[in-house]
């Protein structure tokens, strides 16, 4: 099995709700990118046009491993592009706000499949029609896992249980796997004297690790306040990463009380593995399918009697934390946001086509065709209906 052999193996297009208009203190773009993070490109355009990063507004990220097209705006940006390293942003107009995930319709994907035999191609086809039947749990991907050290630890859970000093170290030191020279230099440096912190100033070069360390030089134990000084977009992923596994796992918890074992699959995440229904019992269906489930954080609304709560409070117990403890005191930025996920999604207009693989002489490939809600994952839907996204993450 191959996925992505080529670039165009793995094309996703943002589809938005907002129409460019002629006048507005917005400027509206759009992002066509290959091989960078959404988090990534807009860093460059902000360096090309020497902006802060507050000023920009964006719907969601977009995988680094396939061509992207997305939405951003810029707050009194400049009526121009960029065309350059495999980023390519259009002025599209003005506009009246600034963009976010509400302004997303949906994510349109075209996935190619390659180098699969007969059997893979049919087993692949059966199963499609129980997704169309059943749906995917709207877990979240390794996409959004990418800060969790090897060892399993979470940036935003050293943060929670007051540890700052952990989290921090883990947030500029952990090695990558996409780390760039100039990151593995500065992280090795910090690890090797960590803190010595007039020692790492002197050998990094400016950035915004030497920002955070700049800071601790004066306030060499005041971990919080250096925390709040990371970048702020890097910030949130951390927090949403830790939010979206102990969301994860709430609904593995509700899936496997309520649908029998014989009836469940498994996908496996970096995270660990989480179960998936093959089947579920029609008088499940309706909760099944209306089953929404708040993501966890001190601002939520807890509901003793919603079919949540136990699963929930059981991943709060087993993690040795309250939502309480999630506001993090003494930092306005970043925080874990509000919100709610639906349990299960159904891809909209999902096609699957065999033909012969014309890459790989004698073989087969899967032509996927789909719609997804803003936030659910395609790399969900190959995992459920071929084992894996190897190569898709």
């Amino acid at each position: 099995m191959k996925i992505k052999q080529s670039p165009d193996d793995f094309i996703v297009e943002e589809l938005t709700t907002l129409t460019p208009l002629s006048d507005g203190p917005f400027g509206l773009y759009r992002l066509r990118k290959t091989g960078w993070t959404t988090p990534d490109a807009l860093n460059l355009v902000c360096r090309r046009w020497k902006l802060p990063w507050q000023r920009l507004s964006y719907g969601g990220l977009k995988d680094r491993h396939a061509m992207t097209t997305q939405y951003f705006t810029v707050a009194n940006g400049p009526a121009r592009g960029i065309n350059q390293q495999n980023i390519l942003v259009e002025y599209l107009g003005r506009a009246a706000e600034p963009y976010d995930s509400s302004f997303i319709k949906a994510n349109r994907f075209r996935l190619v499949v390659r180098d699969l035999r007969d059997d893979e191609t049919n087993a692949a086809q059966a199963k499609a029609t129980a997704i169309r039947h059943v749906g995917i749990p709207n877990y979240f991907d390794d996409q959004r896992f990418g800060s969790v050290s090897a060892a399993g630890h979470f940036i935003a859970r050293h943060l929670v249980l007051g540890d700052f000093e952990s989290g921090l170290k883990q947030a500029l030191t952990s090695a990558y796997a996409f780390d760039r020279a100039e990151a593995k230099r500065e992280k090795a440096i910090l690890r090797q004297h960590w803190r010595d912190w007039p020692t790492c100033k002197s050998k990094l070069d400016r950035g915004n690790a030497r920002s955070v360390i700049d800071y601790l030089v004066t306030h060499p134990d005041d971990f919080r306040g250096a925390f709040g000084r990371i970048r702020p977009e890097l910030g949130e992923l951390y927090l949403s990463a830790y939010q979206s596994h102990l969301w994860n796992r709430t609904l593995a918890g509700w899936i496997r009380s309520k649908v029998s074992g014989s009836s469940l699959g498994s996908i496996e995440l970096r995270t660990g593995p989480l179960p998936v229904p093959q089947s579920v019992p029609a008088p499940l269906l309706p909760d099944w399918f209306g089953l929404n489930i708040p993501l966890p954080s001190a601002r939520m609304t807890w509901d003793a009697e919603a079919s949540w709560a136990p699963a929930m409070q059981s991943v709060l117990n087993a993690e040795g934390i309250t939502l309480e403890q999630m506001k993090l005191k003494g930092l306005r930025r970043p925080y874990f946001s509000k919100g709610e996920r639906a349990a299960v999604y159904r891809p909209e207009g999902f096609s699957l086509i065999a033909d012969d693989d014309d890459r790989n002489f004698g073989e087969r490939k899967l032509t996927l065709q789909f719609e997804l809600p803003r936030g659910s994952y395609a790399t969900m839907l190959v995992k459920c209906l071929l084992g894996t996204s190897e190569g898709l993450d």
